[in-house]
């Protein structure tokens, strides 16, 4: 086809006006993106193609500018799959420029593991780089993200980073998971493993069938103490023995190190510790604040977990509601 000269100048101005917006559109997310929040974080190789960003251990706050979660990926042999990208609009745009450094590769799916907020509300970054991206999450957790969770976790997040994470949008999951679903993608097969109430009822857990990595979402945490006033002591005992029960040699728990199995087994034995523990002496009429000293004791190879002090008294609560509710 030949273009007539004035057609031609129109054709390569309206090109040129495109790459340039594109040009400014990406200048602008690097004016505006505070890559400072994951550059002291190494991305750590796990398994042939799953690698993981480890996160502090502590709170959302304004130091960490709300990223302390481990956010994973996987590289295909066409494309990279994203597990749980972080809290915020910058700590996701962080985490693509971590996956950068491994390779161009686009990215074509996401998935959620829980609806706390802290793993991912990162989408908004995924869907601005990706807007054709697919986003997967456990169906509770959609419905509980579309029903408020995603709302307060957007404030919540703000409120504790001191306004760090304000230009964070909600990205919604689109995609229900089904339990024991195995999902293709490219030479990669992502078993899924839900639960119906274990660190919430809204939890899923990745298996890397080809690289026998768990990746668990906050079922598992290592090295920082868990919440679980949305959860169930006995639901996530029992995610931790599904767990073991898999032909996996890697963990990557929600927060803390990763590890072998037996990242899931010292879980697991925290959790029956205080559940176990306080179920007995409140069948011998103790109040809570009474079986703390007693729990401690107990717990003395978990103590330097990150905010021990300030957590145990509440999980033991937790768990005397919960044994009494099972009786």
């Amino acid at each position: 086809m030949k273009f007539t000269q004035p057609l031609f100048i129109t054709i390569t101005s309206i090109f040129l006006m495109s790459a340039s917006a594109t040009a400014l559109a990406k200048n602008a997310i690097e004016k505006t993106t505070n890559y400072s929040v994951m550059e002291k974080f190494d991305v750590t190789n796990v398994a042939e193609h799953t690698w993981v960003v480890l996160g502090p251990t502590d709170m959302p706050n304004v130091e960490n500018k709300g990223f302390m979660n481990n956010p994973a990926f996987v590289i295909t042999n066409k494309s990279v799959i994203v597990i749980d990208p972080g809290s915020s609009l910058n700590v996701g745009r962080a985490l693509l420029k971590k996956i950068r450094s491994k390779t161009d590769k686009p990215i074509t799916h996401v998935f959620n593991s829980h609806v706390h907020g802290d793993h991912w509300l990162g989408n908004h970054a995924m869907q601005e780089a990706y807007p054709n991206v697919k986003i997967y999450a456990h169906p509770e957790m959609i419905n509980e993200a579309k029903n408020g969770e995603a709302e307060s976790w957007i404030n919540l997040m703000k409120t504790l980073t001191e306004g760090a994470t304000k230009d964070t949008k909600i990205v919604y999951p689109t995609t229900a998971l089904k339990e024991g679903e195995a999902i293709k993608i490219d030479n990669i097969t992502i078993k899924v493993h839900l639960n119906k109430k274990a660190h919430t009822k809204t939890d899923a857990m990745f298996e890397i069938l080809e690289d026998k990595v768990l990746i668990t979402g906050d079922n598992a945490f290592r090295a920082r103490m868990p919440r679980l006033d949305d959860g169930s002591y006995v639901g996530n005992i029992k995610a931790m023995e599904v767990g073991l029960a898999l032909d996996i040699e890697k963990v990557i728990p929600g927060h803390g190190p990763v590890g072998g199995k037996e990242v899931l087994s010292e879980f697991r034995d925290f959790l029956k510790i205080i559940y176990d523990t306080s179920k007995t002496l409140a069948d011998d009429d103790m109040e809570a604040f009474e079986m703390k000293p007693i729990i401690v004791n107990k717990l003395k190879k978990f103590k330097t977990w990150d905010n021990f002090e300030g957590a145990i008294g509440k999980l033991i609560s937790v768990a005397v509601l919960e044994a009494e509710n099972e009786d």
